[in-house]
Order: structure tokens, then sequence, then C-alpha cells
């Protein structure tokens, strides 16, 4: 940050630099780790499969192998005792390393094993950036800042999609170096925010004197005492002794939910829409909802209950799955697409806000948790979609799973949030 002042918490209001640098770089941080690290996958696939060097088949095997790497760097975020903002430089560094490998090789094992690092880098760079991130918005008290930070996956989309579209005639090898140099660019321009900076006295001898719970982030140990910071707490609304395991486990489903779709998108539209231009522009129109969601979700009241609206974002995203379907055109998956893409951070953003409700400062264990259920969804669906794909020729049936499973997934979150509490009726409404 730019002085050691502009750490207090009360010396920053919600539209100040320190809550607007913070929340950009996590934002880049985002767009490095997950819509190039992760995503960029997606619209290289039909190159990779038009090159020869791959089937449909072997190409969900590799997207299983990254969504299996997520899944085990989420299970380990909630044993690492890393400062966030260290866990973020590796994860840059590593990432840009990751994506250099992928165009430096065309054997399918090399490229296994690159792709399950890159799934585990990937969460420890989300899971790390996101405790950081939402930690330093809540000592500024600039929590509005929050839907920032999770613009960057649609950024990196974007950007990954247009760029195959405009450059795909140089091949699957050009893109992935080209991915690797535009994210060492990217990692460079944010790598000085991701230090830890020392503790300012007087917050310090504060949260000391009346018992606050300080934790190293990364960044600052102070102890915010903001409204909205304090709402973020356990203690402010105890919650249900289930809360944290339905989370884990309700999180997991839109996993499964979106992944047919994310991985095998443009595979899919291309041979509904032989010859057209469409297809390459599905992908980045997925990206431009996905910015626009998260940042009209941060915008929402915070004392909305933060499962209520994640069954919503479930609702959302099984009609644009449902859309591809049952009208496989340009319109179809254009609103599709967008009807997957405009909830997706957005399920991110609110369960984050949960595990910070149910955890406070303490929230990574139960991120990491939360996170590798939703690994373990995506890990299933490439798994299931590309056989049933081969078999009956077609990605319907796997696509009607997905869409049913984000149903089952709303009912079951507004279940949890409507469910009796003991004498205090209703499980409901719950500060975000």
């Amino acid at each position: 940050m730019d002085n050691l002042a502009s750490t207090h918490p009360l010396a920053a209001s919600a539209g100040s630099h320190p809550a607007r640098e913070a929340a950009i770089a996590c934002m880049i941080v985002l767009a490095v780790a997950l819509g190039i690290g992760r995503f960029a996958f997606t619209p290289l696939l039909p190159l990779m499969l038009h090159g020869g060097g791959l089937d449909i088949r072997h190409g969900g095997w590799l997207a299983s192998c990254n969504y299996a790497g997520y899944f085990a760097g989420a299970v380990a975020c909630a044993a690492l005792r890393v400062e966030p903002a260290r866990m973020v430089r590796v994860g840059l560094a590593l990432t840009v390393l990751l994506t250099l490998a992928m165009g430096l090789t065309s054997h399918f094992w090399i490229w296994a094993i690159v792709r399950f690092a890159a799934g585990a880098v990937s969460a420890w760079t989300f899971v790390f950036a996101s405790q950081w991130g939402l930690r330093r918005l809540a000592e500024l008290g600039a929590h509005g800042w929050g839907g920032v930070i999770y613009t960057g996956p649609g950024f990196g989309i974007i950007a990954t999609g247009l760029f195959v579209s405009a450059a795909g005639r140089f091949g699957a090898t050009a893109g992935w170096l080209g991915f690797g140099l535009a994210a060492a660019v990217l990692s460079a321009l944010v790598w000085r925010v991701f230090v830890a900076v020392p503790t300012w006295p007087a917050a310090a001898a504060s949260a000391s004197g009346s018992g606050g719970n300080s934790s190293n982030n990364g960044n600052s140990t102070t102890h915010s005492t903001s409204p909205a910071a304090s709402a973020a707490t356990p203690a402010a609304n105890p919650p249900h002794r289930a809360d944290a395991f339905w989370l884990v486990v309700l999180y997991g489903v839109p996993g499964f939910g979106y992944i047919i779709t994310a991985t095998f998108l443009p595979v899919i539209a291309r041979h509904a829409l032989p010859g057209s231009a469409w297809p390459d522009l599905f992908w980045p129109m997925f990206g431009l909802a996905l910015i626009v969601g998260a940042l009209g979700a941060a915008r929402l009241p915070h004392h909305w209950d933060n499962r209520t609206l994640l069954a919503a974002c479930y609702v959302l995203q099984a009609a644009g799955v449902a859309l591809g379907i049952v009208w496989p055109t340009a319109g179809g998956f254009g609103l599709g697409s967008m009807l997957i893409g405009l909830p997706f951070t957005a399920i991110t953003l609110f369960a984050m806000r949960e595990a910070r409700r149910l955890r406070g400062d303490h929230a990574a264990g139960l991120m990491g948790y939360a996170t590798a259920a939703y690994g373990v969804g995506q890990i299933i669906g490439p798994l299931v979609a590309a056989p049933i794909a081969v078999h009956t020729g077609s990605f319907s049936l796997a696509l009607w799973l997905a869409a049913g499973a984000l149903l089952l997934g709303a009912l079951g979150l507004t279940c949890v949030a409507y469910r009796p509490n003991g004498p205090n009726g209703p499980n409901r409404p719950q500060r975000a």
C-alpha cells in the first residue's frame, strides 16, 4: 500500500484508494489463477482436438485431472498455515510456469500432471486471495468492493476466449505460450501489493484491550470494529451447528452443475452450429455475464440470507444449462451462456461470505472444505459427460443431469435457510 497510515481502518472509507487497490489486485490474481490457469483450457480444447493429439475422452480426462488438483489444493488449504499474501505470490508464479509448460510438450501424461498441478495451484490462490481480499476490505469497511474481486475470472475468460477466436489459426501450442506470457505480465503488475504490512500500533492495542481476535492475513493484523465487519463474525448471530456442514455439501452442487457446459461449450456449440462463427463467442459471453453478475451481487443488501441468494443462483444456472438443450441455436446458446455466467462468481461471493459469517477471520479452513466440495462436483462432471457423449453422440443427457442437480441443490439450500432453529424459530434471515 502507499503508506502505513493507509492501513488504519479509521483512515479509510469505502471508496478510498487502499480498498480500490486491494480489490483490483485480487481481481487480477483471480483473472490469472482461474481465467488463465484453469479456464484457458476450454477455448483451447477444440484446437487441441483438431490437432489430432487428443480425442474427446482424453479431453475429459485432462479436465478431470485439473479439477482433481483443484480438489486436492482446496483440501490442503484447511491445513496450510502460510501467510496469505505469500501464498498468493507463490500461486501467481506457479500459474505462469504451468501454463507455459502446456505449450512446451504434447505428451498426454505430462499434460495430465501439469493440469492436476494447475488445479491445485488455482485452489490455493483462490482461497488465500479471497481470505486476504475480504479481510482487507472488512478492515476498511469497504465490503462493496468485494464484487470487484470476483470479476477477475470473467475478465480472464473474456480475454482467453477472444484471443483464441482471433488467433486460433496459430494452434493450441501458441495459445498456451501466449497465455503464459500474459499471466507473467499481469502477475508483475500486482506483485508489490501482496506483501505483509507492519501492524498499526493503535489498532493492535485496541483489539488487544477489547479481547479482539486478531489474525495475520498477510496485510494487517488490525481488528475491524465496523458494523459490517462485526456482522461477519459468529458472535453477532450464532449459527446453527449444522450450517457449516450444509454449506460444504450444497456448495459442491454447482461444481457439477456448471462444469459440463464450462468444459465442453465450444465443442457442443460447434457440433450444433457447424460452420458458424458464433461458437467462438459463447465463452466470452459467459465471461461478460460473470462480470455483470459479480458486480451486481456485491450491491445486494448485506442482510439478505446468503443461502437464499445461492439457491436463486442455482436456479438461474439450471435454466442456462437447459436452454442449450431445448433451444440449440445461436440465441439459445448465447442466452444460456449468459444465464450460467451471470451467477457464476456471485455463487462464490455468497458462499465465501457465508463462510466468514460462520467462522469470521478464521474462515480459511471452511473456505477450503467448501471449495473442495465444489472440486468434487467438477471432477465428476467431465467423467460423466464424456462417456455419455461418446455413447449417445450427444451431451444432452449429461446436461439434463446437471440441470437437475442444480435444482435439487436450490431446494436443499432453501430447506436449510428456512428450517426450524430451536426456540428462535426459522433459521433466517442472517447477515452476510
